[in-house]
């Protein structure tokens, strides 16, 4: 298995396809890619129609999967703000690649058995498949999707995100084989001698104490340990320092605690959503999750310092339990929130990432919306960088 990345800020998309191209036929040595994955910033947009046949004639072989982001990365390098096409190549030794294209319309209803998502994305999950998904955030319920691929396939790990750089409905472009989509998801189903290893980074960190679900109904929060949430948050806030108070007042959320026989949640255990209504004469808060009674849930914070320490013990706490293993190439899929706007500077996650973990060739884009997994479920996050980190299963190849 081997991979490669690159990156152009030329301004022309012709010739930064011609520059990518490059640099990545002298890296495979002769090798022929068997996937091609494109990430191009909105400052391409005349482009997009373009982008299949481009990279195409650049590269010889490959099946391409891309779309168009707020910003790009490429060769372990964030390119925001400004004209960015990113480019990797892999070749991927006794793995199938299954591509697939839908629209809304086409998920399965809510009482549909796993055959007809399998039907879907052309999989069977007796072929245990890993998931790379690419969605337009416009056109397509992105959390039934995953939903629905969780039910049919509990094994297989999903990483990807939701399309950028456009303000309104067929804006965004999907790229797939020699076809752009404005709408709906592109994704590949991979099987075989391949593993994905999943790290989201949620950039939060707790305050006050964990609590108890006591009376919630649907995504609304009414009780927990018997009080109000505002009740509680106002006597945490009380006893937060300055600091914290300033940030409890617009980056407050609230952490789900997935596994409900977790007795001592830890970093990383936590669904962090946000806190979308606040209902202070009722005392009570609308989360942007289905709640249930009996979960534990946490207030958490979120800022640059929080996001960087929750990013380096992720990824050193997945360096360490994959030692030994080979990473071939890694996908990024990071918040248009996060990068030089979260940290002052460009790079930060990346450059983390090649510490903690080595210097694997990285690739992604700013997302919309970030798809990655807590505790064996795949969610649609905000905030994250979810990393998709590609192996072999078996050997090495």
């Amino acid at each position: 298995m081997h991979w490669t990345s690159a990156v152009s800020e030329n301004v022309k998309l012709p010739a930064a396809v011609a520059e990518c191209a490059s640099n990545i036929r002298d890296d495979m040595g002769g090798r022929t890619p068997d996937m091609v994955v494109a990430f191009v910033s909105a400052h391409h947009v005349e482009g997009y129609a373009d982008l299949p046949r481009l990279v195409e004639s650049a590269l010889d072989g490959g099946v391409l999967i891309g779309c168009s982001g707020g910003g790009v990365i490429g060769a372990g390098r964030e390119v925001e703000h400004r004209p960015g096409f990113a480019l990797t190549a892999a070749t991927l030794p006794g793995v199938d690649l299954r591509p697939f294209h839908l629209e809304d319309n086409d998920l399965p209803d809510g009482d549909a058995g796993p055959d007809s998502w399998e039907t879907l994305v052309g999989a069977r999950a007796s072929e245990e498949p890993q998931f790379l998904i690419l969605a337009d955030p416009f056109s397509l319920r992105g959390e039934h999707l995953l939903m629905g691929l969780d039910y049919a396939f509990p094994a297989a790990v999903k990483i990807g995100g939701l399309a950028s750089g456009a303000q309104q409905p067929g804006g965004n472009a999907l790229f797939l084989g020699s076809e752009v989509f404005g709408s709906g998801a592109v994704g590949l189903a991979l099987h075989g001698n391949l593993a994905i290893d999943a790290i989201v980074a949620q950039g939060c960190r707790p305050i006050g104490k964990p609590l108890q679900v006591t009376a919630c109904q649907q995504n609304v929060l009414m009780e927990v340990d018997g009080r109000t949430p505002f009740e509680v948050l106002r006597e945490t806030f009380e006893e937060l320092p300055e600091r914290d108070r300033t940030l409890a007042q617009h980056s407050l959320f609230l952490g789900v605690v997935m596994d409900e026989l977790k007795e001592d949640p830890q970093l990383g255990d936590y669904l962090i959503r946000n806190i979308v209504g606040v209902d202070a004469k009722r005392g009570v808060f609308t989360i942007g999750e289905m709640l249930k009674e009996g979960q534990t849930v946490q207030f958490h914070l979120r800022d640059a310092e929080t996001s960087a320490q929750d990013l380096e013990s992720m990824l050193s706490r997945y360096a360490g339990e994959s030692a030994g293993h080979q990473k071939s190439g890694a996908l990024l899929f990071s918040c248009l929130g996060r990068g030089s706007d979260l940290y002052g500077r460009p790079d930060h996650d990346t450059d983390m990432f090649r510490e903690k973990v080595g210097n694997v060739p990285l690739t992604g884009f700013f997302c919309n919306g970030e798809i990655g997994q807590v505790r064996g479920s795949t969610y649609l996050h905000g905030y994250t960088s979810s990393f998709g980190i590609f192996r072999p299963k078996r050997g090495t190849s």
